[in-house]
């Protein structure tokens, strides 16, 4: 038979650990009901954030703003999930047609609001080792991911390439018109190589990029390609970094001057339509 007198310290330990959890679950509630007090009355000052990085802070102010003024009650007052790690308290809560985590920082009697984000991998929640499969997020939420990498990047070389070279020269560097053309033949040899060109287009923007749009239109001398969703511009308006890092006006450059390229290849003439949140681009026969 084993000592019970081995159980003893447990057993003294633990309601005190159970203590010392509720107080803990006490803490992070009145973080986060201060938290949204302060949002709904527009009380989130920069000296209430500690972003990720310090570029961000004036951001995630204006958004913090934005939230107290279109958000219900409801969504505000809902029970949060909360996660904490270190000095970081992580609070997922269900706004509009997101779920958001909203990450605190605790330092001492004080919070700073840290970050938001509506694409969060619950890694945490990995059952055990050797694992080969991992929680997900949805294709929407992966292709914006893989967008907002892609064009970061490639946003970043346009700004480094219009120093050193020049800005006419920096937009060349994102032709691509006769890769491009040639995937379409390529993938689709079932129609003439114009047609090719604007089915492929809109293959690869649905199905790969992740954008939602209507082909209306499409024989020998028109076509039309409507889109209702894409994300390049949509990651403009919500991704803070890239209004840090380029113009809005050189941003929309990029995207014509790579589908105008695009375009001249397949023997096309193209055309920009922006009435937010919809895009068209109308393609004529090239002369």
């Amino acid at each position: 038979m084993k000592n019970p007198r081995l159980f003893i310290p447990f057993a003294l330990l633990f309601p005190i650990l159970m203590v010392s959890k509720s107080a803990y679950a006490q803490e992070e509630m009145r973080i986060w009901r201060e938290f949204v007090s302060a949002v709904k009355k527009g009380e989130i000052t920069a000296g209430m954030v500690c972003p990720l990085h310090p570029s961000l802070t004036e951001d995630m102010v204006r958004w913090l703003h934005m939230i107290g003024e279109q958000a219900t009650r409801a969504q505000l007052t809902a029970d949060p999930e909360v996660s904490r790690v270190g000095n970081q308290i992580n609070y997922i809560v269900p706004l509009g047609e997101s779920t958001i985590c909203f990450m605190l920082a605790v330092d001492g009697d004080r919070w700073y609001f840290r970050h938001m984000e509506n694409i969060f991998i619950r890694l945490d929640k990995i059952d055990s080792l050797p694992a080969s499969t991992f929680p997900d997020v949805s294709e929407e939420r992966k292709a914006w991911a893989r967008e907002e990498t892609y064009w970061s990047e490639r946003v970043r070389l346009f700004e480094l390439l219009s120093k050193e070279k020049g800005r006419q020269a920096a937009l060349d560097s994102f032709k691509d018109g006769a890769g491009y053309f040639l995937g379409a033949r390529a993938w689709v040899p079932f129609v003439s190589p114009e047609r090719a060109f604007i089915l492929y287009l809109c293959w690869e923007q649905a199905n790969l990029r992740g954008n939602k749009l209507v082909l209306e239109r499409l024989d020998d001398d028109h076509a039309s390609v409507r889109f209702t969703e894409l994300i390049y511009f949509e990651l403009y308006e919500h991704s803070s970094h890239l209004k840090q890092l380029v113009s809005e006006d050189d941003y929309r450059s990029i995207f014509e001057t790579i589908w105008r390229d695009r375009a001249a290849h397949a023997g096309w003439n193209v055309q920009f339509s922006y009435k937010s949140p919809e895009y068209v681009l109308q393609f004529t026969k090239g002369k």
